[in-house]
């Protein structure tokens, strides 16, 4: 496919159109406005406490998100939750420069969290009903594209407005761009966003059967363990990075600079680049060679003594970074059923926050006692185990590009039937909009049978993770029902209390 026809698919699935214009505005003004946060924090206090503070309150809410709310992500209306996330956003970017308090802005950040954690996983699970399915991957390729060309621009004019202005100025550009995708969005309609009725047997269930899909579905159970081993050493690049530019290449802030841009031009190429590479080689081997070349990529600039030696193993790491998730995208998006896909894209979004957040802590340490040199050479042979266990746990996926989507289909119908046959009571939520009423719950009866897990399909070899004999699936089933009894107990005490009254 040529390049002209790849991003002809904008004019051809208007639908997506208007979400790629969405992601671009939005995207733009994001990390112009996160630059300029985090100056804005630093002037005001001077602390890098209210600094790390003010990254927690930016990513834990999608932690948070996706363990105990990514149910919602089906149940409710996507184009809904995209929209409500958008105006919420507009709202916490307005208000911040009427804000003076730094525990006011960081407030704020946690707000614009909270968006932020469910939009994203709204728009990845709805893609796929927005374009035909052999134009899936070049959807994905042209999104992580535009997202990370924004990555790189928006700093920039953020730094460039902060030269000019106060803090106010990018703080009313981004609430502009979010205004301006909460329009688009509503633009697409709600039949475009979503091909398969929710089913829903109580909240805590759903988080559990979110949990259990992920754990049990081949392809997501794949990108829950590789990726959260690979965001081990991108954590640790990361953190390092400035340490690395600044000291160990003794390349000073235009040094850092031009590492950062290598790192976002390499994101864009690859991820650009991604579709005509699956095309030729397949899935599995895209997803260990991208990997491979992070490793690779980034363990070589390690060794180099100067910043122009590094710049171009750098644009190689982060090629096989972009490369690698769209692989992400294309398991997990054909993986998940579009009835469960929200959750399964919220649940393993919140393991990888939960993962890099943790490596960036442990990273910072190494960095000091050891030197970024090192941290980054550790990142490197992380991201070369990470491809080893590519390959170990992607036996089940076949070699042969043109059979992968296949097998990616049934392998995610599988799983999501034997979760739906080990209960009966699964049943469609009302057509209420997105802030309808929890559904109400159904008492299990004491005689039920024991619910029977049906195997994974024949044409998948790899064994289930510990647990397969039922009692992990048993132990979550148990703690969801217990769940649902107590938030059923208490609503019918507030019930009684209001009667006293």
């Amino acid at each position: 496919m040529s390049q002209t026809s790849r991003l002809g698919i904008v004019r051809r699935s208007p639908a997506f159109g208007l979400l790629f214009l969405a992601t671009a505005g939005s995207g733009f003004g994001t990390y112009l406005a996160a630059i300029v946060l985090t100056v804005d924090i630093y002037d005001r206090t001077g602390s890098g406490i209210w600094v790390a503070a003010l990254l927690i309150a930016d990513f834990l809410p999608i932690v948070v998100i996706g363990l105990v709310l990514g149910p919602l992500v089906d149940r409710f209306s996507r184009r809904w939750l995209m929209i409500l996330s958008d105006v919420v956003r507009f709202g916490v970017f307005a208000a911040l420069p009427f804000v003076d308090d730094p525990v006011g802005i960081v407030a704020l950040a946690g707000v614009s969290g909270v968006a932020t954690g469910f939009f994203r996983p709204a728009a990845y699970a709805g893609l796929p009903n927005l374009v035909p399915d052999d134009e899936l991957t070049n959807a994905n390729s042209l999104l992580q594209t535009i997202e990370t060309l924004a990555w790189m621009i928006g700093p920039v004019a953020g730094g460039l407005m902060l030269t000019a202005w106060s803090p106010s100025v990018p703080y009313a550009v981004n609430a502009v761009t979010f205004l301006v995708s909460a329009f688009l969005i509503a633009g697409i309609s709600e039949s475009k966003l979503r091909s398969e009725e929710s089913l829903t047997r109580g909240h805590w269930r759903d988080v559990a059967d979110g949990i259990r899909l992920v754990l049990t579905s081949a392809p997501l159970r794949t990108v829950l363990i590789v990726w959260n081993i690979v965001l081990v050493g991108s954590a640790a690049i990361n953190v390092a990075e400035v340490v690395f530019a600044k000291d160990t290449l003794d390349a000073g802030d235009v040094g850092f600079g031009v590492i950062v841009a290598a790192s976002g031009v390499g994101l864009a190429l690859g991820s650009f680049l991604a579709p005509s590479a699956l095309g030729r080689v397949g899935l599995r081997r895209h997803y260990v060679g991208s990997i491979v070349l992070m490793g690779v990529g980034w363990g070589a600039a390690a060794l180099t003594s100067s910043i122009w030696a590094a710049v171009p193993l750098v644009i190689a790491g982060a090629a096989g970074n972009g490369a690698a998730i769209v692989c992400n995208q294309i398991l997990v998006q054909r993986g998940a059923p579009d009835r469960y896909r929200g959750r399964a894209l919220a649940t393993i979004m919140s393991s990888n926050f939960l993962f890099l957040g943790v490596a960036m802590a442990g990273a910072g340490v190494l960095t000091e006692l050891y030197g970024a040199r090192v941290v980054w050479l550790v990142a490197g042979v992380i991201y070369l185990f990470g491809a080893a266990v590519t390959v170990a746990v992607t036996r089940w996926l076949p070699v042969a590009a043109k059979d992968g989507d296949h097998v990616l289909d049934e392998l995610g119908a599988a799983a999501a039937s034997a979760l739906e046959s080990d209960e009966p009571e699964l049943r469609a939520p009302p057509p209420e909009p997105a802030y309808a009423e929890e559904p109400a719950y159904v008492a299990e009866t004491a005689l039920a049978p024991e619910p029977v897990y049906a195997p994974e399909p024949a044409f998948a070899p790899e064994p289930v993770l510990a647990g397969a004999d039922g009692s992990s699936r048993r132990s979550l089933e148990r703690l969801a029902v217990l769940l649902e009894e107590i938030e059923e107990r208490r609503a019918v005490e507030a019930r009684r209390n209001h009667s006293a009254r």
